[in-house]
């Protein structure tokens, strides 16, 4: 319910980000409208999927610990929903001498070394225990990050679209923005369905952001933002008498991010096979291997999936591929927009954003609402691409009020 004698809320981008900024502000305003050019839930949109990944294991320990906290923020959504958004099967970097030779140099052995350093809950598996354990795999070593799997995506949507509805925020949809207009000290911004004032205002729109900067009056920064998403994107359907063997249940989330790799093990009603991916990470320097796709892949790493069906994932679902917004120093953007007052954003969240949402909805929520964050994001500041200046991170970091 909206809180009588708030600040009434504009957000323009209605996918994961801004619907999780909504709903952190929902009980700290006095109204709060999400305007979405197209539709929530948009298979083209970049934070849909089927399933997004949720791990801890980064080589950087500030964004490892933010994942954390992030999952934190989800298992309270997910005890809000009657229904399981996260799945807990865990997720596992592979390494391999005849792949990457230097094991100990290996995303799975560096990433591993962060989860000891943050003593988060983790397991490392030799060769023979990599075969006990989970067979389906080949390889000489693995790291396993317990507190990891992935988010079932249509669910969190589902959820997000309910408890909007419940705390009384407007998701206008097919509400393309026309205008953006300062006006006593409120902003109006105008769409082909009327215009919606606010005092404050917070640009979700991904790759679209920098449209809607150029819509605001003075303000002098735009993001070197660009696309990307995966070269291959296929299931891998097995026969239906092994296919017990690689669901969420068998099998984990699966990586070799060194190579470009990652998986995802069937999710069981939801997903008609095991999801993997081609794709080189900007954060993840590619070693010179032989495996050059998700076929080669398979061949050298996972045996037990040759001789599988294999479909294209849009193909197959129509939905489940990825794409990202990517910055150009490979960092987030989350804080206010330099030069013009109350107004925030949050955008260049790479392949692996749509796990921080619940973090990132809850920081523009406070931003905007609440003059400052109980997080320090600094590092994330969008004064960054403003010539150098700083000054707008004032409030940043501290606790909020």
């Amino acid at each position: 319910m909206a809180r009588l004698g708030g600040k009434r809320l504009t957000i323009v981008g209605g996918g994961v980000m801004g619907l999780m900024t909504a709903y952190h502000a929902a009980p700290l305003a006095e109204a709060v409208t999400v305007l979405e050019k197209s539709r929530v839930g948009d298979p083209a949109t970049a934070s849909f999927s089927l399933t997004r990944s949720a791990r801890n294991d980064y080589l950087d320990p500030g964004y490892a610990r933010l994942a954390f906290e992030a999952r934190r923020l989800w298992l309270e959504l997910q005890a809000q929903a009657g229904e399981p958004l996260l799945v807990d099967c865990g997720c596992l970097n592979l390494a391999k001498r005849t792949v990457t030779p230097d094991l100990a140099s290996t995303y799975a052995f560096r990433s591993f070394a962060v989860l000891e350093q943050l003593q988060l809950r983790r397991g490392a598996l030799s060769a023979a225990e990599l075969r006990r354990r989970f067979p389906q795999f080949s390889a000489d070593a693995g790291r396993l990050d317990l507190d990891a799997g992935f988010v079932d995506v249509p669910a969190a949507t589902r959820f997000l679209q309910a408890a909007l509805r419940a705390r009384g925020v407007r998701v206008a949809e097919n509400a393309v923005v026309r205008g953006i207009t300062r006006s006593g000290g409120a902003w109006v911004v105008a769409t082909g369905a009327g215009s919606v004032e606010s005092d404050a205002l917070v640009i979700t729109a991904g790759l679209g952001t920098n449209d809607v900067l150029g819509l605001l009056p003075g303000c002098p920064v735009r993001f070197p933002l660009r696309p990307d998403r995966p070269s291959q994107s296929k299931y891998f359907i097995p026969p239906a008498a092994e296919r017990g063997r690689f669901t969420e249940r068998a099998l984990p989330v699966f990586a070799y991010l060194d190579v470009g790799i990652y998986g995802h093990p069937i999710y069981e009603g939801k997903t008609p096979g095991v999801k993997i991916g081609f794709y080189n990470p900007p954060d993840v320097a590619r070693a010179d291997s032989r495996i050059a796709s998700v076929e080669d892949f398979v061949d050298e790493c996972m045996p037990s999936l040759r001789g599988a069906d294999v479909v294209d994932v849009a193909e197959a679902s129509g939905a489940d591929v990825c794409c990202y917004d990517l910055v150009a120093d490979d960092e987030f953007i989350i804080g206010p927009v330099p030069g013009v007052p109350a107004v925030f954003t949050g955008a260049g969240w790479r392949g692996t954003g749509y796990k921080f949402a619940p973090w990132a909805g809850r920081v523009l929520a406070q931003l905007a609402l609440q003059q400052g964050t109980v997080y320090d994001i600094r590092r994330f500041s969008p004064g960054r691409f403003a010539g150098g200046g700083q000054a707008e991170a004032a409030g940043i970091g501290g606790a909020a009020s």
